[in-house]
Protein backbone atom coordinates (compact mmCIF):
# COMPACT_ATOMS: atom_id res chain seq x y z
CA UNK A 1 0.00 0.00 0.00
CA UNK A 2 2.54 2.02 0.62
CA UNK A 3 6.44 3.10 0.44
CA UNK A 4 6.69 1.67 4.05
CA UNK A 5 4.87 -1.19 3.53
CA UNK A 6 6.83 -2.63 0.22
CA UNK A 7 10.70 -1.26 1.84
CA UNK A 8 10.55 -3.58 5.01
CA UNK A 9 8.76 -6.59 3.47
CA UNK A 10 10.00 -6.68 -0.33
CA UNK A 11 14.02 -6.59 -1.39
CA UNK A 12 15.01 -5.60 -4.80
CA UNK A 13 15.16 -7.35 -7.84
CA UNK A 14 18.62 -9.42 -8.17
CA UNK A 15 19.74 -8.48 -11.74
CA UNK A 16 17.13 -6.00 -13.10
CA UNK A 17 18.09 -5.05 -16.05
CA UNK A 18 18.32 -1.23 -17.17
CA UNK A 19 18.94 0.05 -20.55
CA UNK A 20 20.03 3.51 -18.73
CA UNK A 21 22.27 4.26 -16.47
CA UNK A 22 21.43 4.21 -12.99
CA UNK A 23 21.43 7.52 -11.68
CA UNK A 24 20.11 8.93 -14.89
CA UNK A 25 17.15 6.75 -13.71
CA UNK A 26 17.04 7.43 -10.21
CA UNK A 27 16.60 11.03 -11.00
CA UNK A 28 14.33 10.64 -14.20
CA UNK A 29 12.03 8.74 -11.70
CA UNK A 30 12.49 11.56 -9.01
CA UNK A 31 11.75 14.27 -11.09
CA UNK A 32 8.59 12.30 -12.82
CA UNK A 33 7.32 11.89 -9.50
CA UNK A 34 7.29 15.41 -8.36
CA UNK A 35 5.86 15.99 -11.44
CA UNK A 36 2.61 14.21 -10.89
CA UNK A 37 2.23 17.10 -7.84
CA UNK A 38 3.19 19.73 -9.77
CA UNK A 39 -0.04 18.66 -12.40
CA UNK A 40 -1.83 18.14 -9.09
CA UNK A 41 -0.88 21.89 -7.46
CA UNK A 42 -1.21 23.28 -11.09
CA UNK A 43 -4.96 23.66 -10.67
CA UNK A 44 -5.46 25.36 -7.96
CA UNK A 45 -5.20 29.29 -9.62
CA UNK A 46 -6.06 27.88 -12.90
CA UNK A 47 -9.61 27.15 -11.33
CA UNK A 48 -9.80 30.83 -10.77
CA UNK A 49 -9.01 31.67 -14.49
CA UNK A 50 -11.22 28.85 -15.75
CA UNK A 51 -14.15 30.36 -13.64
CA UNK A 52 -13.44 33.93 -15.22
CA UNK A 53 -13.73 31.95 -18.82
CA UNK A 54 -16.50 29.98 -18.24
CA UNK A 55 -18.69 31.97 -16.03
CA UNK A 56 -19.52 28.84 -13.36
CA UNK A 57 -20.50 29.06 -9.74
CA UNK A 58 -18.22 29.02 -6.56
CA UNK A 59 -19.50 26.05 -5.96
CA UNK A 60 -18.44 24.26 -9.06
CA UNK A 61 -15.25 25.54 -8.85
CA UNK A 62 -14.45 24.15 -4.94
CA UNK A 63 -16.17 21.01 -6.55
CA UNK A 64 -13.96 20.69 -9.23
CA UNK A 65 -10.72 20.87 -7.10
CA UNK A 66 -12.18 18.16 -4.59
CA UNK A 67 -13.41 15.54 -7.03
CA UNK A 68 -9.20 15.26 -7.11
CA UNK A 69 -9.39 13.51 -3.91
CA UNK A 70 -12.07 10.76 -4.72
CA UNK A 71 -9.75 9.63 -8.07
CA UNK A 72 -6.67 9.60 -5.22
CA UNK A 73 -8.52 7.38 -2.79
CA UNK A 74 -10.14 5.01 -5.25
CA UNK A 75 -6.99 4.41 -6.70
CA UNK A 76 -4.65 3.93 -3.57
CA UNK A 77 -6.92 1.60 -2.10
CA UNK A 78 -7.09 -0.52 -4.69
CA UNK A 79 -3.77 -0.75 -6.90
CA UNK A 80 -1.92 0.95 -3.89
CA UNK A 81 -0.05 -2.10 -3.25
CA UNK A 82 -0.13 -3.62 -6.47
CA UNK A 83 3.62 -2.62 -7.50
CA UNK A 84 4.76 -5.09 -4.62
CA UNK A 85 3.32 -8.18 -6.73
CA UNK A 86 3.36 -6.93 -10.32
CA UNK A 87 6.36 -4.86 -10.02
CA UNK A 88 7.19 -1.05 -9.75
CA UNK A 89 7.45 -0.78 -13.74
CA UNK A 90 4.28 -1.99 -15.10
CA UNK A 91 2.58 0.35 -12.44
CA UNK A 92 3.89 3.20 -13.08
CA UNK A 93 4.07 3.07 -16.89
CA UNK A 94 -0.07 2.00 -16.58
CA UNK A 95 -0.17 5.22 -14.12
CA UNK A 96 2.01 7.77 -16.17
CA UNK A 97 -0.78 6.45 -19.12
CA UNK A 98 -3.45 7.29 -17.15
CA UNK A 99 -1.62 10.75 -16.16
CA UNK A 100 -1.36 11.57 -19.95
CA UNK A 101 -4.43 11.02 -20.48
CA UNK A 102 -5.25 13.83 -17.57
CA UNK A 103 -2.85 16.11 -19.12
CA UNK A 104 -4.32 16.13 -22.18
CA UNK A 105 -7.85 16.45 -20.66
CA UNK A 106 -7.10 20.03 -19.71
CA UNK A 107 -4.83 20.98 -22.67
CA UNK A 108 -8.26 20.19 -24.95
CA UNK A 109 -11.06 21.34 -22.11
CA UNK A 110 -13.72 23.10 -23.96
CA UNK A 111 -15.58 23.81 -20.18
CA UNK A 112 -15.91 22.94 -16.80
CA UNK A 113 -17.50 19.40 -16.48
CA UNK A 114 -13.86 18.31 -19.31
CA UNK A 115 -11.70 20.28 -15.78
CA UNK A 116 -13.69 18.00 -13.57
CA UNK A 117 -13.41 14.83 -15.48
CA UNK A 118 -9.68 15.42 -16.05
CA UNK A 119 -9.36 16.30 -12.34
CA UNK A 120 -10.60 12.64 -11.22
CA UNK A 121 -8.35 11.14 -14.06
CA UNK A 122 -5.77 12.93 -12.66
CA UNK A 123 -6.12 11.59 -9.30
CA UNK A 124 -6.32 8.23 -10.32
CA UNK A 125 -3.10 8.42 -12.19
CA UNK A 126 -1.90 9.94 -8.70
CA UNK A 127 -3.13 7.51 -6.74
CA UNK A 128 -1.99 4.66 -8.10
CA UNK A 129 1.84 5.59 -8.52
CA UNK A 130 2.40 7.34 -5.61
CA UNK A 131 3.55 4.23 -3.07
CA UNK A 132 5.61 2.88 -6.74
CA UNK A 133 7.28 5.78 -6.70
CA UNK A 134 7.98 6.40 -3.34
CA UNK A 135 9.29 2.86 -3.01
CA UNK A 136 10.89 2.81 -6.48
CA UNK A 137 13.07 5.69 -5.01
CA UNK A 138 14.35 4.06 -2.17
CA UNK A 139 15.19 1.70 -4.36
CA UNK A 140 16.87 2.83 -6.97
CA UNK A 141 18.68 5.64 -5.09
CA UNK A 142 22.37 4.78 -4.95
CA UNK A 143 23.57 2.61 -1.65
CA UNK A 144 25.32 5.85 -0.38
CA UNK A 145 21.99 7.66 -0.68
CA UNK A 146 19.38 6.18 0.13
CA UNK A 147 17.83 8.52 2.59
CA UNK A 148 17.89 10.70 -0.33
CA UNK A 149 15.32 8.11 -1.89
CA UNK A 150 13.45 8.29 1.26
CA UNK A 151 13.39 11.93 1.75
CA UNK A 152 11.86 12.81 -2.57
CA UNK A 153 9.09 10.31 -1.60
CA UNK A 154 8.17 11.58 1.67
CA UNK A 155 9.16 15.83 0.41
CA UNK A 156 8.15 15.30 -3.05
CA UNK A 157 4.85 15.32 -2.74
CA UNK A 158 3.47 18.84 -0.95
CA UNK A 159 6.91 20.32 -2.19
CA UNK A 160 5.53 19.52 -5.97
CA UNK A 161 2.31 20.89 -4.92
CA UNK A 162 3.39 23.93 -3.77
CA UNK A 163 6.10 24.57 -6.73
CA UNK A 164 2.62 23.49 -9.58
CA UNK A 165 0.70 26.20 -7.99
CA UNK A 166 3.44 28.96 -7.87
CA UNK A 167 4.65 28.11 -11.70
CA UNK A 168 0.77 27.82 -12.90
CA UNK A 169 0.24 31.25 -11.16
CA UNK A 170 3.11 33.06 -13.16
CA UNK A 171 1.74 31.49 -16.21
CA UNK A 172 -1.46 32.78 -15.44
CA UNK A 173 0.48 36.46 -14.93
CA UNK A 174 2.71 36.74 -17.70
CA UNK A 175 1.03 34.60 -20.66
CA UNK A 176 -1.91 35.08 -22.60
CA UNK A 177 -2.02 30.94 -22.68
CA UNK A 178 -1.47 29.52 -19.43
CA UNK A 179 -4.02 26.62 -20.03
CA UNK A 180 -1.66 25.50 -22.84
CA UNK A 181 1.72 26.40 -21.54
CA UNK A 182 1.26 24.49 -18.19
CA UNK A 183 -0.22 21.33 -19.62
CA UNK A 184 1.97 21.41 -22.63
CA UNK A 185 4.95 21.33 -20.65
CA UNK A 186 3.57 18.52 -18.35
CA UNK A 187 2.72 16.16 -21.21
CA UNK A 188 5.99 16.36 -22.53
CA UNK A 189 7.28 16.03 -18.81
CA UNK A 190 4.66 12.98 -18.67
CA UNK A 191 6.33 11.12 -22.29
CA UNK A 192 9.47 11.49 -20.67
CA UNK A 193 8.67 9.83 -17.89
CA UNK A 194 7.06 7.03 -19.24
CA UNK A 195 9.95 6.50 -21.34
CA UNK A 196 12.86 6.56 -18.27
CA UNK A 197 9.84 4.59 -16.05
CA UNK A 198 10.05 1.75 -19.22
CA UNK A 199 14.10 2.07 -19.80
CA UNK A 200 14.78 1.88 -15.37
CA UNK A 201 15.15 -1.38 -13.57
CA UNK A 202 12.96 -3.18 -12.20
CA UNK A 203 13.84 -3.29 -8.15
CA UNK A 204 11.26 -6.11 -6.77
CA UNK A 205 10.82 -9.48 -8.25
CA UNK A 206 7.45 -10.82 -8.83
CA UNK A 207 4.60 -12.01 -6.11
CA UNK A 208 1.84 -14.06 -6.15
CA UNK A 209 -0.99 -11.97 -4.84
CA UNK A 210 -1.90 -10.00 -7.28
CA UNK A 211 -5.55 -9.96 -7.70
CA UNK A 212 -5.93 -9.99 -3.95
CA UNK A 213 -3.93 -6.90 -3.35
CA UNK A 214 -7.01 -5.01 -5.27
CA UNK A 215 -9.36 -5.55 -2.44
CA UNK A 216 -8.77 -2.64 -0.63
CA UNK A 217 -8.09 -2.91 3.19
CA UNK A 218 -8.52 -0.23 5.98
CA UNK A 219 -7.50 -1.74 9.10
CA UNK A 220 -6.18 -0.52 12.45
CA UNK A 221 -4.61 -3.21 14.38
CA UNK A 222 -5.09 -3.40 18.52
CA UNK A 223 -1.79 -2.35 18.76
CA UNK A 224 -2.14 1.14 17.31
CA UNK A 225 -5.81 1.92 17.67
CA UNK A 226 -5.06 4.35 20.99
CA UNK A 227 -2.10 6.53 18.93
CA UNK A 228 -4.31 6.78 15.57
CA UNK A 229 -7.91 7.41 17.61
CA UNK A 230 -5.59 10.43 19.19
CA UNK A 231 -3.95 11.36 15.63
CA UNK A 232 -7.07 11.58 13.61
CA UNK A 233 -8.62 14.25 14.82
CA UNK A 234 -5.35 16.63 13.68
CA UNK A 235 -4.79 14.55 10.74
CA UNK A 236 -8.46 15.76 9.45
CA UNK A 237 -7.51 19.39 10.77
CA UNK A 238 -4.34 19.53 9.30
CA UNK A 239 -5.89 18.42 5.64
CA UNK A 240 -8.99 20.42 5.41
CA UNK A 241 -6.35 23.38 6.03
CA UNK A 242 -4.49 22.16 2.74
CA UNK A 243 -7.84 21.92 1.18
CA UNK A 244 -8.08 25.54 2.06
CA UNK A 245 -4.67 26.67 1.09
CA UNK A 246 -5.32 25.15 -2.17
CA UNK A 247 -9.16 24.93 -3.14
CA UNK A 248 -10.15 27.93 -1.09
CA UNK A 249 -7.65 30.37 -1.27
CA UNK A 250 -8.11 31.54 -4.68
CA UNK A 251 -11.49 32.18 -4.19
CA UNK A 252 -10.69 34.08 -1.13
CA UNK A 253 -8.39 36.37 -2.67
CA UNK A 254 -10.74 36.93 -5.03
CA UNK A 255 -13.91 37.67 -3.29
CA UNK A 256 -12.68 38.79 -0.15
CA UNK A 257 -9.62 40.59 -1.14
CA UNK A 258 -10.84 42.14 -3.97
CA UNK A 259 -7.47 41.12 -6.50
CA UNK A 260 -7.98 39.83 -9.79
CA UNK A 261 -4.37 37.90 -9.74
CA UNK A 262 -3.01 34.82 -11.18
CA UNK A 263 0.33 35.08 -9.58
CA UNK A 264 -0.99 35.96 -5.74
CA UNK A 265 -3.49 33.38 -6.61
CA UNK A 266 -0.49 30.77 -6.83
CA UNK A 267 0.78 32.14 -4.06
CA UNK A 268 -1.71 31.43 -1.89
CA UNK A 269 -1.67 28.27 -3.40
CA UNK A 270 2.09 27.47 -3.00
CA UNK A 271 3.11 28.88 0.55
CA UNK A 272 1.20 26.63 2.90
CA UNK A 273 2.16 22.94 1.12
CA UNK A 274 6.13 24.42 0.91
CA UNK A 275 6.29 24.93 4.28
CA UNK A 276 4.58 21.82 5.25
CA UNK A 277 7.72 20.36 3.73
CA UNK A 278 10.68 21.89 4.78
CA UNK A 279 8.52 21.79 8.81
CA UNK A 280 8.51 17.88 8.00
CA UNK A 281 12.26 18.08 7.47
CA UNK A 282 12.94 20.05 10.38
CA UNK A 283 10.81 18.84 13.13
CA UNK A 284 11.68 15.17 12.03
CA UNK A 285 14.55 15.61 14.41
CA UNK A 286 12.17 15.97 17.14
CA UNK A 287 10.30 13.51 19.26
CA UNK A 288 7.18 12.26 17.17
CA UNK A 289 5.41 13.37 20.41
CA UNK A 290 7.02 16.66 20.72
CA UNK A 291 6.54 16.95 16.43
CA UNK A 292 2.97 16.36 16.79
CA UNK A 293 2.23 18.73 19.86
CA UNK A 294 4.31 21.42 18.03
CA UNK A 295 2.25 20.55 15.05
CA UNK A 296 -1.05 20.87 16.79
CA UNK A 297 -0.08 24.34 18.36
CA UNK A 298 0.53 25.87 15.22
CA UNK A 299 -2.52 24.33 12.90
CA UNK A 300 -4.16 26.53 15.74
CA UNK A 301 -2.58 29.48 15.88
CA UNK A 302 -2.35 29.48 11.69
CA UNK A 303 -6.25 29.07 11.54
CA UNK A 304 -6.45 31.83 13.86
CA UNK A 305 -4.43 34.13 11.30
CA UNK A 306 -5.81 33.02 8.24
CA UNK A 307 -9.37 33.80 9.77
CA UNK A 308 -8.38 37.08 11.40
CA UNK A 309 -6.97 37.95 8.36
CA UNK A 310 -9.35 37.21 6.22
CA UNK A 311 -12.23 39.04 8.50
CA UNK A 312 -9.34 42.25 8.67
CA UNK A 313 -9.25 42.26 5.37
CA UNK A 314 -5.89 41.88 5.35
CA UNK A 315 -3.82 39.53 2.48
CA UNK A 316 -0.31 39.80 5.02
CA UNK A 317 -1.77 38.63 7.76
CA UNK A 318 -4.01 35.57 5.75
CA UNK A 319 -0.28 34.80 4.16
CA UNK A 320 1.47 34.64 7.55
CA UNK A 321 -1.31 32.38 8.56
CA UNK A 322 -1.22 30.43 5.70
CA UNK A 323 2.90 30.08 6.96
CA UNK A 324 2.25 28.58 10.17
CA UNK A 325 -0.58 25.81 8.98
CA UNK A 326 2.07 24.56 6.81
CA UNK A 327 4.82 24.33 9.41
CA UNK A 328 1.82 22.60 11.69
CA UNK A 329 1.07 20.33 8.39
CA UNK A 330 4.74 19.35 8.19
CA UNK A 331 5.31 18.58 11.94
CA UNK A 332 1.45 16.94 12.68
CA UNK A 333 1.68 14.48 10.22
CA UNK A 334 5.10 13.49 10.23
CA UNK A 335 5.00 13.11 13.88
CA UNK A 336 1.36 11.28 13.29
CA UNK A 337 3.43 8.72 10.60
CA UNK A 338 6.39 8.51 13.30
CA UNK A 339 4.02 7.28 16.97
CA UNK A 340 1.73 5.37 14.36
CA UNK A 341 3.29 3.01 11.95
CA UNK A 342 5.87 1.67 14.10
CA UNK A 343 3.17 0.01 16.13
CA UNK A 344 1.66 -2.09 13.12
CA UNK A 345 3.59 -5.44 11.75
CA UNK A 346 4.49 -6.28 8.48
CA UNK A 347 1.32 -7.56 7.31
CA UNK A 348 -0.74 -4.59 9.09
CA UNK A 349 1.16 -1.78 7.47
CA UNK A 350 -0.92 -1.73 4.36
CA UNK A 351 -4.15 -1.88 6.08
CA UNK A 352 -3.25 1.04 8.54
CA UNK A 353 -1.84 3.25 5.95
CA UNK A 354 -4.95 3.45 3.93
CA UNK A 355 -6.81 4.24 7.38
CA UNK A 356 -4.86 7.20 7.35
CA UNK A 357 -5.33 8.47 4.27
CA UNK A 358 -9.08 7.76 3.84
CA UNK A 359 -9.06 10.40 6.72
CA UNK A 360 -6.51 12.67 5.00
CA UNK A 361 -8.25 12.88 2.25
CA UNK A 362 -11.64 12.64 3.52
CA UNK A 363 -10.80 16.09 5.08
CA UNK A 364 -8.77 17.17 2.10
CA UNK A 365 -11.98 17.26 -0.40
CA UNK A 366 -15.62 16.78 1.30
CA UNK A 367 -14.87 19.74 3.23
CA UNK A 368 -14.43 22.06 0.54
CA UNK A 369 -17.14 20.96 -1.61
CA UNK A 370 -19.67 21.87 1.56
CA UNK A 371 -17.98 25.16 2.24
CA UNK A 372 -18.76 25.75 -1.86
CA UNK A 373 -21.97 25.07 -0.91
CA UNK A 374 -22.44 26.92 1.90
CA UNK A 375 -20.46 30.28 0.73
CA UNK A 376 -23.62 30.98 -1.23
CA UNK A 377 -26.35 31.38 1.10
CA UNK A 378 -23.86 32.13 4.09
CA UNK A 379 -21.41 34.28 2.42
CA UNK A 380 -17.72 33.40 1.98
CA UNK A 381 -16.11 35.25 5.25
CA UNK A 382 -19.05 33.36 7.34
CA UNK A 383 -18.05 29.93 5.47
CA UNK A 384 -14.19 30.63 6.29
CA UNK A 385 -14.54 31.67 9.98
CA UNK A 386 -17.26 28.26 10.55
CA UNK A 387 -14.16 26.45 8.04
CA UNK A 388 -11.38 27.67 10.75
CA UNK A 389 -13.65 26.58 14.04
CA UNK A 390 -14.19 23.18 12.65
CA UNK A 391 -10.26 22.81 12.49
CA UNK A 392 -9.04 24.17 15.99
CA UNK A 393 -11.72 21.75 17.40
CA UNK A 394 -10.35 18.88 15.55
CA UNK A 395 -6.89 20.13 16.51
CA UNK A 396 -8.08 20.69 20.10
CA UNK A 397 -9.36 17.48 20.21
CA UNK A 398 -5.91 15.91 19.69
CA UNK A 399 -4.21 18.26 21.46
CA UNK A 400 -6.11 16.74 25.00
CA UNK A 401 -5.97 13.05 23.95
CA UNK A 402 -1.75 13.68 23.11
CA UNK A 403 -1.87 15.38 26.87
CA UNK A 404 -3.27 12.22 28.35
CA UNK A 405 -0.90 10.07 26.93
CA UNK A 406 1.73 11.63 27.75
CA UNK A 407 0.50 11.77 30.86
CA UNK A 408 0.00 7.90 31.07
CA UNK A 409 3.60 7.43 29.91
CA UNK A 410 5.02 9.38 32.70
CA UNK A 411 2.82 7.64 35.38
Amino acid sequence: MSASTSLETRTPAAGGRSRIPAGLAFAGNAVTFISLYLAAGAPTPLLAFYQQQWHFPAAVLTLAFAVYAIGFLAAMLTVGSLSDHVGRRPVLIGALLVQLVATLMFLVAPDIAWVIAARVVQGLATGAATSAFTAALAELAPPTRKRLGSFLGSVGMTAGLAVGALLAGFAIQFTAEANTVIFAVLTIVTVLGIVVAALSPESVTRAPGAIRSLIPRVSVPPAARREFVAAAPVIAAIWMLAGLSLGLAPTIVRSAFHLNSGLVNGLSGFISPATAAVAAVAFGLLSPRRGMTVGIYASIAGTIGVVTGVLAGSLALMIAGLVITGIGFGAAFSGSLRLIMPLAGPQQRAGIVAAIYVVAYVAFGLPVIIAGQLAGPLGLIPTVVAYGAATVVLALISLVAQLRISRRAQA
